[in-house]
């Protein structure tokens, strides 16, 4: 692997994305330590360390607990590509537009740069109005009132249409997907903060060897079962009786050569829907919080009971979000995994899997593939989201915050990155990272 990235650094045109991804990324980084004016980002800093801002706050690399321009930063822009990525497969004109190839393609994502800055706005309007209701999260020099709330919204979408600008530079000019790259950085760079935050504990004895090792054997451990899910997948044989022109979406050539009773395979991942799932139930039990804040006076024991028990690590808590992570899993699967859909492709395409008739069968047979794939990304996406959880209880390291979802998007992220670059080098006659021997290429066969 060594030698492959020093091969990648010697392309120079390889090496010109990889600057300029990491100088988009570092000017994105250097954005999220500016303050959105009118804010007394120490102050909110202090008092939104975790709870209510977890998970958001952590994908945004803490921009939203200090109210940064970048507070938002790609949040707008994942909700409106899921949100568009739904519309997609239930509304028949955006399905329709789908189909166009390249120009329909460029219409979506339009459309999804609408979405998000429309999101983006009301997000920050919400988001704006708790930071005014405290005069304590206002700079000095400013009051609350509309002017103070509007330039705090002008300034969360500015940031917001920026952050995709930044995003979509990086995925035509640099390397890899530029919004999982964002996202992935935001995460790392909030690192090296809580390692020093965890070692300071261990110097002043407040933290056990024992328990150090532990929580660093399960990060390492939950790294590698990471790596081992997201790239299994369920591979359902396809057999082509003549020859064909195209395969149906998701279809991988396998071994053989081309023409009639071409042998190929449909690849089925274990999961499917990425980190959609804990994200969307992250969503969901962020609500009872909201509904505590406003309820703090007028019901306080509404407020206390929800403190109590709807807090990340309680036990209720946990038990809700598993329960959601399962219903998000099995129905975000359905909507992307079509095996009526795809049934027909491959009957229009002249393949069949062997032992199953063509039409009907074939899609049940592939439906019922799905739902125990479903149910096992279901388990795995639960496992990831729990285990941090009860670690950080039991060892009392809680200056380190261990995330199953962070972990997951920073291995996804690096594995489909590499696989770029890996295709790069392919191209280019060069040993890849993922390659165990040498590339031979036509002429030296």
């Amino acid at each position: 692997m060594l030698r492959a990235f020093r091969d990648a650094f010697r392309i120079p045109d390889l090496q010109r994305k990889i600057v300029f991804t990491l100088l988009l990324l570092a000017v994105y980084r250097l954005g999220s330590a500016i303050p959105t004016p009118g804010v007394n980002s120490a102050a909110l800093s202090q008092a939104n360390s975790g709870g209510l801002f977890g998970l958001i706050s952590m994908i945004s690399g803490g921009n939203l607990s200090q109210f940064s321009i970048f507070a938002l930063g790609v949040l707008p822009y994942i909700t409106a590509s899921i949100v568009i990525q739904l519309m997609t497969t239930t509304i028949p004109a955006l399905e329709k537009l789908s189909k166009e190839g390249e120009e329909g393609r460029k219409k979506i994502n339009q459309f999804t740069r609408y979405a998000a800055v429309g999101l983006g706005a009301v997000q920050a309007l919400f988001f704006s109005l708790f930071i005014t209701s405290n005069p304590a999260y206002i700079a000095v020099g400013w009051t609350p009132g509309l002017f103070t709330i509007l330039v705090m919204v002008l300034t969360q979408v500015a940031g917001i249409a920026f952050t995709m600008w930044i995003g979509e530079r990086i995925t035509e000019v640099g390397v890899g997907n530029g919004i999982s790259l964002i996202i992935t950085a935001g995460i790392i760079a909030a690192y090296p903060r809580e390692i020093s935050a965890t070692a300071q504990l261990f110097s002043t004895d407040q933290v056990q060897l024992l328990s150090l090792l532990a929580f660093i054997a399960i990060i390492l451990i939950t790294i590698a079962g990471i790596v081992y899910v997201y790239q299994g997948e369920r591979r359902v044989p396809v057999t082509y009786a003549r020859a064909r022109g195209g395969a149906p979406t998701g279809a991988t050539a396998r071994a053989g050569g081309g023409g009639a009773g071409q042998a190929t395979w449909l690849p089925i991942k274990v999961n499917q829907a990425g980190v959609i799932p804990v994200i969307f139930a992250s969503a969901m039990l962020i609500i009872p919080n909201l509904i505590a804040s406003a309820t703090a006076t007028r019901a306080p024991g509404v407020n206390a009971w929800i403190s109590s028990n709807l807090v990340f690590g309680q036990p209720l808590y946990i038990a809700l979000e598993a329960a959601l992570i399962f219903g998000f899993t099995y129905l975000y699967n359905s909507v992307q995994f079509d095996p009526k859909r795809i049934a027909e492709q491959l009957r229009e395409a002249g393949g069949f899997i062997p032992g199953v008739r063509p039409g009907n069968p074939t899609a049940d047979y592939l439906g019922s593939i799905s739902g125990r794939l479903s149910l096992w990304g279901a388990i795995f996406l639960v496992v990831l989201t729990i285990i941090p959880q009860i670690v950080q209880r039991i060892t009392g390291i809680t200056t380190f915050q261990f995330s199953g979802t962070g972990l997951l998007i920073i291995v996804g992220v690096a594995l489909e990155t590499l696989k770029q670059l890996e295709a790069q080098l392919t191209v280019r006659r060069y040993d890849g990272f993922i390659s165990k021997g040498r590339i031979r290429g036509r002429l030296n066969n």
